[in-house]
């Protein structure tokens, strides 16, 4: 087990505010949530018109204009992985069935119920994600509380995330929606042009402080498809020969919402903050673990600071390959009623896939706690 994180080395990078200014001037208007519908008829997914109603219609994303709000302001987080009993006892108490999908990433969790763990178990269900990276619990009762009570759970890992451009329940801004309506045919028309849905990614890693221990559930699903993709950053950063370690370290990236806010206004949809671009360490360590991943993602990263374009371009594209193409180093999860996704987005990426062609309903909710600020300790080379 790694040890924990304590001596960090930071770079001098120019002012948030001036590299979003500079990337607002450039207008970009990237692929950014290019198969997130923002708009679908309630009567249809009410089930007034003969389709199949939603299972949970008080999750049923609204849009709201008049959410508006000022920059975000940065807080101190607090990791709870950090006071964890390894020996997890609460979490994985007898009686619990664990299955891991592959060696480093990916476990799947029956008998534990995620609501009912106590502060001891958090902390234990914080750490065990990060050393997992992607953990997916099953019978899980998230769904069926309360939206109240459910934003009370995933509070204990960070303050909550307000997604600038997304759906959500209506009077709940905190919760993230991915929502496909029955009937819904709109990736035939995608698929005239593309080729592929895959578009890896780190939730919003453009703010300041991105989500840490995240959460995912199941509202609705098709019959078959609509999995999930994750990659594990950390042992894709472990793959790279200690040389090519060392030289990504004290390496920054930007990382911008600017295309995604001007993709969400382009379509005439919302806009709830002004978008910001910030600079991170290509290499960032986990604060619970020690553990060094990678933390660049072809959504929303654009250039290496201090690198000329054409330099910056082969290195991030080389590393977004190495990513895509690690099928040794990833993992699939398959949603089953009543399934809680949790991973970490300091050390993964994901993907969702759309690849049913039913038309049949896809619906989940995301809870996505921030966490600390990115930060890096020195190279080390592997022992």
């Amino acid at each position: 087990m790694a040890p924990a994180a304590i001596l960090t080395t930071t770079t001098e990078t120019a002012p948030a505010a001036t590299l979003t200014q500079n990337y607002k001037t450039a207008s970009l208007t990237g692929p950014y949530k290019e198969l997130a519908p923002y708009k679908y008829s309630k009567e249809d997914e009410e089930g007034k018109t003969g389709l199949k109603a939603a299972k949970y219609p008080n999750y049923l994303p609204t849009w709201n204009p008049e959410q508006k709000y000022p920059p975000l302001e940065p807080f101190e987080h607090y990791e709870h992985g950090k006071d964890a009993d390894t020996s997890y006892p609460e979490l994985l108490a007898d009686g619990v069935a664990v299955t891991h999908l592959t060696p480093t990433i990916g476990t799947e969790i029956r008998g534990v119920q995620l609501s009912s763990l106590s502060n001891a178990g958090k902390d234990q269900l914080a750490r065990f994600v990060a050393e997992r990276k992607v953990v997916a619990f099953r019978d899980q009762d998230l769904a069926d509380l309360p939206i109240a009570d459910a934003l009370e759970f995933g509070g204990y890992f960070g303050r909550h995330h307000i997604h600038p451009t997304s759906g959500s329940p209506e009077g709940h801004p905190e919760i993230h929606l991915v929502h496909r309506g029955e009937g819904d045919r709109g990736a035939e028309v995608f698929f005239e042009n593309r080729t592929s849905s895959v578009a890896w990614h780190s939730d919003v890693s453009y703010e300041r402080q991105p989500p840490g221990t995240t959460f995912l559930y199941i509202l609705d699903k098709p019959e078959t498809g609509g999995d999930t993709l994750f990659v594990d950053a950390v042992e894709a950063y472990r793959r790279l020969s200690p040389l090519f370690q060392e030289r990504l370290h004290g390496l920054e990236a930007t990382h911008s919402g600017v295309e995604q806010a001007n993709a969400s206004s382009a379509r005439g949809s919302i806009r709830r903050r002004e978008p910001v671009v910030n600079a991170h360490p290509i290499v960032r360590t986990h604060p619970a673990t020690g553990e060094k991943a990678l933390f660049i993602n072809p959504q929303f990263t654009r250039d290496i600071v201090g690198l000329k374009k054409e330099e910056s371009e082969a290195i991030l594209k080389f590393l977004y390959d190495h990513l895509a193409y690690g099928a040794d180093f990833q993992a699939r999860v398959k949603w089953e009623e009543g399934t809680v996704v949790v991973w970490d987005n300091r050390v993964t990426q994901h993907s969702a896939l759309l690849d049913w062609k039913s038309g049949q309903r896809r619906h989940l909710a995301r809870i996505t706690p921030q966490a600390e600020k990115p930060f890096q300790t020195p190279y080390e080379p592997s022992s």
